[in-house]
């Protein structure tokens, strides 16, 4: 099944796609509303769905897809950004930090970040970056979690995880370059060179459409590309990816928590998954870095694409650089009795 959110004269719609339609969910639920019930509870609400859209007195449940504007298929409680594509690291390094290789902390355990769930975008959609020289994109796919009964989401093995894994979206992790490389230096981000914005969509297509997709070790075997203006800039199997999907879940929930609606991406395919792994790979800025008014389209198979172009830079309020401080300490103990007269009041 498909999941979606969307607009349509003005009024908020969320539902399912159903071949060349949309149906909104019934008794108002929303996608969020959906993904805590989990997949166990999705047929019963898909046949009352298609009951009330067939009902002559709720014509309005059902809308042509045409005729709606899609939205980001799920507001995120959180989006976690994984590296787990070994050909991608090996090329971005490169031209990030100028290393060479894969650190061998790599393998040990998939690695992640937190980017930010506000500033989501759907297909469609214009994409605004910073003022920057090396804008890029960034091909993914994304598991999107769902509630499983009994279950908190917390220290998950890898089959107790995947059966947290409600669905799939396609995740674009838009990326400032130049900013992203002067942030790493200071030992964190990468998150001003990436919190601008991330395409997820064009909706949510459940885990049980993949049966049958999966390799042995549960890798699934889909194909992604992506294009950039007409011309196919890279071609990836989501199957190499260095850890499976419920691996990536189990990894998130570790003395942590995962959360119907969370986000987790895979990481950036290899093979092109996005320009900055062929500058690093080139030593040189070929293809040149996306500019206003370019398009990319990255599709994945039994998802379908999402299309985004390239808007204006938006120009940020200068903040000063870091003030030279005397590094001055108290001349004695601070006296935990002390409160000041504005906290008094």
């Amino acid at each position: 099944m498909r999941i979606a959110r969307w607009e349509h004269l003005g009024v908020l719609g969320e539902g399912f796609v159903v071949d060349a339609h949309v149906e909104r969910f019934p008794d108002e639920l929303t996608v969020l509303d959906v993904l805590r019930m989990g997949l166990a509870e999705l047929p019963g609400i898909a046949d009352a769905a298609a009951a009330a859209a067939a009902a002559d007195s709720e014509p309005a449940r059902r809308t042509p897809l045409a005729d709606v504007r899609l939205l980001p298929p799920i507001v995120p409680p959180s989006v976690r950004d994984f590296v787990a594509f070994e050909e991608h690291v090996e090329g971005v390094v490169r031209s990030v930090s100028g290393g060479q290789g894969v650190d061998a902390e790599w393998y040990e355990f998939p690695t992640f970040y937190f980017t930010n769930p506000h500033s989501v975008i759907a297909t469609g959609a214009t994409v605004h970056p910073p003022v920057t020289e090396r804008l890029d994109f960034e091909l993914e796919v994304a598991a999107v979690i769902g509630g499983v009964e009994g279950s908190d989401g917390s220290n998950l093995d890898p089959v107790e995880a995947g059966d947290h894994i409600f669905g799939y979206t396609i995740f674009n992790d838009w990326s400032a370059r130049d900013l992203q490389a002067r942030e790493m230096k200071v030992r964190l981000g990468p998150c001003k060179g990436k919190d601008f914005a991330t395409t997820l969509g064009p909706w949510i297509v459940t885990a049980d459409e993949f049966a049958g997709r999966h390799d042995a070790d549960g890798f699934l075997q889909v194909g992604m590309e992506v294009l950039v203006n007409g011309d196919r800039i890279g071609i990836d199997l989501l199957s190499n990816m260095g850890w499976p999907f419920a691996e990536l879940v189990a990894y998130a929930s570790r003395n942590s928590r995962v959360v119907p609606g969370d986000v987790l991406g895979s990481g950036t395919a290899g093979n092109g998954g996005c320009l900055g792994e062929l500058w690093g790979r080139a030593g040189t800025l070929v293809p040149a870095p996306l500019v206003e008014g370019d398009q990319v389209v990255m599709r994945v198979e039994g998802i379908g694409e999402i299309r985004n172009v390239v808007g204006a830079a938006i120009a940020a309020p200068r903040i000063g650089p870091a003030r030279t401080r005397s590094r001055a300490r108290p001349g004695a103990p601070v006296d935990p009795s002390y409160v000041s007269p504005a906290a008094a009041h």
